[in-house]
C-alpha cells in the first residue's frame, strides 16, 4: 500500500473564508470543508465515517492520520485505509463548500448539539445533515406519512392530526411528498407548530415543483433537511434511504393511508427496526389505500382515532389537553354564509357549490379562498371543498 497521501492544509482553504455565518467564519468554513472531504472519500460510508470520527475526534484529524494510526481503528477495512491515504478530496469538498454558500443552507454534523438526538441512535445516522431553517425537534416528535394519491378522507385526516399534534407542541416530521406529507406540513405551519421536511434530494432542489411556496414557508417557519449533497436530483432510489431519517428523528410514525406497496410502509418498517412506535389510521375496507394501513394494525400498530391515542402512548398515561382547540369566530358576509352553509364534512365540488348558490364559478372560487384562509374550510384535490 502506498504511503503517499493528500493532506489538507490551511492555505488550501483560504478562498473559503466567510462561508460560515458565525463570529469565526474561517473556523467553520474549514470545519465544513473537512466534513465534506471525508464524506467524499470512496469506501467511507456512514458506519466507517462515524467510527473514524469517534476514534480521532474530528474529520480533520482523520484526514491527517498515518497508515498505522488508521489501522488501529476497529472495523475499518483495508480498502477504506487505502482510499484515505491516496484519494484527493479537495475538488469535491471545495465544490460543496461553494454550493452550500450559494444555497444559504448550513450543515449540522453528528458532533453538533443541534443534531437530532434520536437520529444518533439509529445504526447508520448521516454524518451530517444539510439544513435550511431552524432544526428544532420537540421531545415528542411524530412523523406523519401516507399516500401520494390520498383520498379526501386521507387528506382531511392528515390535516386534522397534524394540526392537533402541532397544537400540543409535537413537531411534525414528514417527507415533503405529494398528498399526505404535503398536507401534514401545511397544517403544522398553519397552526404555528414545528415541522421538519426530510428530502430525497438536495436542499437546494424544490421537489415536487408545485411545493415551491411550501418549500419557502418551511425554510422560514420550520426546517428542510437532507443527507444528500447539494444539487442531488430526486432519484427513486433516494427515497427509501430518506425514510430511515424520517423515522429516526421521531418517537413514532403515524401512517394515514398506504397501499400494500406504499413507500410509507418502508418508513414504518424503518421505525420498527429502530424501536419506534407505529400508529395507523384505519380506513375504508374497500379502498386500496387502506390495505397497507390495515396490515400494520393487524401486525400490532396502534390504531388511532384521535390525537389522544398518540399522546397517551408516548406519555404512558391518560392524556388530557390543557389547551383545548380555540373556538373559531364566524363572521361572514351574506355570500360567504350562503356557501359555508352548503358545506359539510363530505367534500363538495366547486361547480355544485356554484350551481346551488347561483353564483359564477369565479365568484365562488374567490369566496372559497377567503374561507380557506380563515381556516374554516378545507380544499381537497379536484376542486373539492369541505368544512374544516
Amino acid at each position: 500500500m502506498s504511503a503517499t497521501r493528500y493532506r489538507c492544509s490551511k492555505t488550501d482553504l483560504i478562498p473559503f473564508q466567510g462561508i460560515g455565518t458565525t463570529a469565526d467564519p474561517f473556523f467553520f468554513a474549514m470545519d465544513e470543508y473537512f466534513w465534506f472531504a471525508l464524506k467524499s472519500i470512496p469506501h467511507v460510508g456512514n458506519h466507517t465515517f462515524r467510527r473514524l470520527v469517534q476514534h480521532f475526534g474530528t474529520p480533520e484529524r482523520v484526514l491527517s492520520a498515518s497508515e498505522r494510526e488508521l489501522a488501529m481503528v476497529r472495523g475499518i477495512s483495508s480498502a477504506s485505509i487505502s482510499s484515505l491515504l491516496t484519494h484527493d478530496p479537495s475538488n469535491e469538498a471545495e465544490r460543496e463548500c461553494q454550493s452550500l454558500k450559494r444555497s444559504g443552507a448550513r450543515i449540522v454534523n453528528l458532533l453538533s448539539p443541534d443534531y437530532p438526538p434520536l437520529l444518533l441512535q439509529i445504526p447508520d445516522p448521516p454524518p451530517f445533515l444539510y439544513v435550511k431553517g431552524e432544526l428544532r425537534l420537540s421531545e415528542m416528535s411524530i412523523a406523519i406519512v401516507g399516500s401520494r394519491r390520498a383520498s379526501p378522507y386521507g387528506i382531511s385526516t392528515a390535516e386534522k392530526m397534524a394540526r392537533e399534534l402541532a397544537r400540543h407542541g409535537v413537531t411534525v416530521v414528514s417527507g415533503m411528498a405529494r398528498g399526505v406529507d404535503t398536507t401534514a406540513h401545511r397544517a403544522a405551519v398553519a397552526e404555528g407548530g414545528g415541522t421538519i421536511g426530510v428530502l430525497g434530494c438536495g436542499v437546494d432542489i424544490v421537489y415536487p415543483p408545485e411545493n415551491r411556496e411550501l418549500f419557502n414557508d418551511m425554510a422560514t417557519k420550520g426546517a428542510l433537511v437532507s443527507e444528500f449533497p447539494m444539487g442531488t436530483r430526486p432519484l427513486a432510489e433516494n427515497f427509501p434511504r430518506r425514510n430511515r431519517v424520517i423515522s429516526g428523528m421521531c418517537r413514532g410514525v403515524l401512517v394515514v393511508e398506504a397501499a400494500e406497496r406504499s413507500g410509507s410502509l418502508i418508513t414504518a418498517q424503518c421505525a420498527l427496526e429502530q424501536g419506534r412506535d407505529i400508529f395507523a389510521i384505519p380506513g375504508n375496507i374497500h379502498s386500496m389505500n387502506s390495505r397497507g394501513v390495515h396490515r400494520l394494525i393487524k401486525e400490532g400498530a396502534k390504531l388511532v382515532e384521535r390525537v389522544e391515542d398518540i399522546m397517551e402512548e408516548l406519555s404512558g398515561k391518560p392524556f388530557r389537553s390543557d389547551d383545548p382547540p380555540p373556538l373559531i369566530r364566524l363572521c361572514f358576509s351574506p355570500c360567504e354564509a350562503s356557501i359555508y352553509s352548503l358545506l359539510s364534512a363530505t367534500p363538495l365540488h366547486i361547480d355544485e357549490i356554484a350551481a346551488k348558490c347561483a353564483l359564477t364559478v369565479a365568484d365562488v372560487s374567490a369566496i372559497l379562498l377567503r374561507l380557506e384562509l380563515s381556516g374554516v374550510i378545507i380544499q381537497h384535490p379536484g376542486m373539492l371543498f369541505s368544512l374544516a
